[in-house]
């Protein structure tokens, strides 16, 4: 047996996988619309366009963080109906083809969060101007002030990740079991603290957790060296072979180019029924 075969023989993605834990990013993302960016209203089915990314590639693990309240926030986030990764084809394709690269190296992708609805988005902006909400300050934005959070671009009110080919994730290194599930009111750990005392996350250590408000957080600071800085690279290199281009702010942030959709921000829930072949 091939030691890819292997590899996909082995990598069985369980309902406790895919529904997992943690949060992410406030995105600002250095994603700037454009003024003449169309934003699709309120609809609930998406454009044939999109797919779910199990269709695709069912071997790529998902951990969607914004179905849970292991985020920012600390809520499930408007939107997320089902923990599920949703993308444009041309975008799940590439990240299919970028897979197989991994897989023969040893290594999955995971995926944190795919397509964002608008409607997510608004609530990332509702909760950063509720200045006393910091109930989840102790692990994703331990070092910064909750009021400069727009002004850093740590939140914005518009998303790549609502044109559907922009993606949140890592590695992790075969067979990997599962991330535990995160309790809400455990004890909160610095998202930048050394990865034994960050909240566990069964993928490689990239230096900082996901969606970390942190410049620790930038893919190539200079402080972050070593195996950390390697792991990144690794992802980052992979990922850019296969046509995706790296937010320099965000490690775990690719943007498939170019995009099906580079001007238009879409507004459908995520879950199955969203899309074509939806029931």
């Amino acid at each position: 047996m091939t030691r890819l075969a292997a590899a996909l023989r082995g990598l069985t993605v369980t309902a406790a996988a895919v529904a997992l834990t943690t949060a992410a990013v406030p995105e600002a993302t250095g994603t700037v619309p454009k003024a003449n960016a169309a934003v699709r209203g309120a609809a609930e089915t998406a454009p044939p366009e999109f797919v779910a990314l199990r269709d695709v590639d069912p071997t790529i693990r998902q951990e969607i963080r914004y179905f849970t309240p292991h985020n920012f926030m600390g809520v499930p986030v408007t939107g997320y109906r089902q923990p599920m990764c949703i993308l444009t084809r041309d975008a799940a394709r590439a990240l299919h083809r970028a897979q197989v690269s991994f897989l023969r190296r040893g290594y999955t992708l995971k995926v944190y969060d795919c397509y964002r609805p608008q409607r997510a988005v608004n609530h990332f902006v509702d909760w950063a101007k509720d200045l006393k909400d910091q109930r989840m300050k102790g692990e994703f934005y331990p070092r910064i002030d909750k009021s400069t959070l727009f002004r850093d671009g740590y939140i914005a009110e518009k998303s790549g990740h609502s044109r559907g080919s922009t993606v949140d994730l890592t590695l992790v290194r075969l067979p990997g079991p599962p991330t535990r599930p995160y309790i809400p009111g455990e004890p909160l750990r610095k998202c930048y603290a050394p990865k034994a005392q960050r909240f566990p996350d069964n993928s490689l250590d990239m230096g900082t957790g996901f969606d970390c408000f942190d410049t620790l957080a930038h893919t190539l600071d200079p402080r972050v060296q070593g195996r950390q800085r390697a792991n990144r690279l690794l992802l980052k290199q992979g990922l850019e072979n296969a046509g995706f281009r790296n937010y320099d702010k965000e490690w775990w942030h690719y943007t498939f180019t170019p995009e099906t959709f580079p001007d238009t921000y879409f507004d459908f829930p995520v879950w199955r029924r969203a899309l074509s072949d939806g029931h």
